[in-house]
């Protein structure tokens, strides 16, 4: 399975993250998120709408005249007023939706796909006056057909916007799903892919993985994967999927600071961290030994894979 050179990591505690049940972020911390975050590599950092509320709009002003290295985007409804404040609040991209399903389509905003198309085209021509990066999404696209997909995304596409997005916003996808949904889009559109899959039914990390393999470009992850429900893929999970492929292709990432990550936001959402984190957690992989007879001891690296040291575990 190939796994592009080419990728970006769209880190989103500080917008999924914020709908965690326990996560009620202050200004400062906040802050604090985005240098860690900005410290470790990741290439975007993804905040909550300015719209939600004044503090949320000063939020976004703050962090995106930071000078971090990472862009700053904001997540917002595909409406002109949410997209306006979100450039006069300087974000460095914005990442509209509208919902497509036939569940929540009826209940969200209640257009047609022509109407739905139409406003997103106004949306991304305003946008289209600003210094932005641009992605439109659907959301919860894998319980919206795939005629109806194409059907939003050719024309939203050929814009010549950044990238399209694809929200598993249910967690229902399976990986083998997400081959085929992300690889027919990919022969449909030339832009950017971006994937964003919830935990549900425990398949974020196997499905932004696919995702990445069938051709999207923007992974959305978040610190320990909090979000809303059960979340979405964990920043740490998804790095140690890749790094058991080829160390390589996170080379470019401070892995040294995971468990540094994983334990800030943990003690800022009041939570410990999950005995089932994936590498590295302590101690290394809970490992009890009682019942291996002690003359295998010496053998017992042989049960673990090559990557927790290049991940920041501490050494067996």
């Amino acid at each position: 399975m190939q796994v592009p050179d080419r990728f970006f990591l769209v880190e989103t505690t500080l917008r999924e993250g914020e709908q965690f049940a326990t996560a009620h972020f202050s200004s400062e911390q906040r802050q604090q998120i985005a240098r860690a975050l900005d410290a470790f590599g990741v290439e975007y950092l993804e905040l909550t709408s300015p719209a939600a509320s004044p503090q949320s709009a000063r939020d976004l002003a703050t962090i995106a005249a930071m000078g971090l290295k990472a862009r700053v985007l904001t997540h917002t409804r595909c409406h002109l007023h949410d997209v306006r404040l979100a450039v006069e609040n300087g974000a460095h991209g914005v990442n509209v939706l509208f919902a497509t399903s036939e569940q929540l389509r009826h209940v969200s905003h209640g257009r047609s796909f022509e109407q739905l198309i139409e406003q997103a085209l106004e949306v991304i021509h305003f946008l289209q006056q600003y210094p932005v990066e641009i992605r439109f999404s659907c959301e919860d696209a894998f319980r919206t057909p795939l005629e109806d997909l194409l059907r939003v995304y050719e024309p939203v596409a050929a814009t010549g916007i950044n990238r399209i997005g694809l929200a598993d916003t249910v967690g229902i996808a399976t990986p083998h799903q997400v081959i085929e949904v992300v690889s027919r889009i990919r022969e449909h559109v030339s832009c950017d892919i971006e994937f964003h899959g919830h935990n549900d039914t425990g398949c974020a990390i196997a499905n932004a993985f696919c995702a990445l393999t069938a051709g999207a470009t923007h992974i959305d992850v978040t610190l320990l994967g909090i979000g809303e429900r059960n979340g979405i893929a964990p920043l740490g999970g998804f790095i140690a999927r890749l790094a058991a492929i080829n160390p390589q292709l996170v080379a470019r990432y401070n892995l040294a600071m995971l468990h540094e990550l994983d334990q800030m936001i943990a003690d800022m959402v009041g939570i410990e961290i999950p005995l089932t984190t994936t590498l590295p957690a302590p101690p290394p992989l809970h490992t009890k030994l009682a019942c291996i007879p002690k003359r295998c001891w010496p053998t017992r690296a042989a049960m673990r894979h090559s990557i927790p040291r290049c991940l920041g575990a501490p050494a067996p």
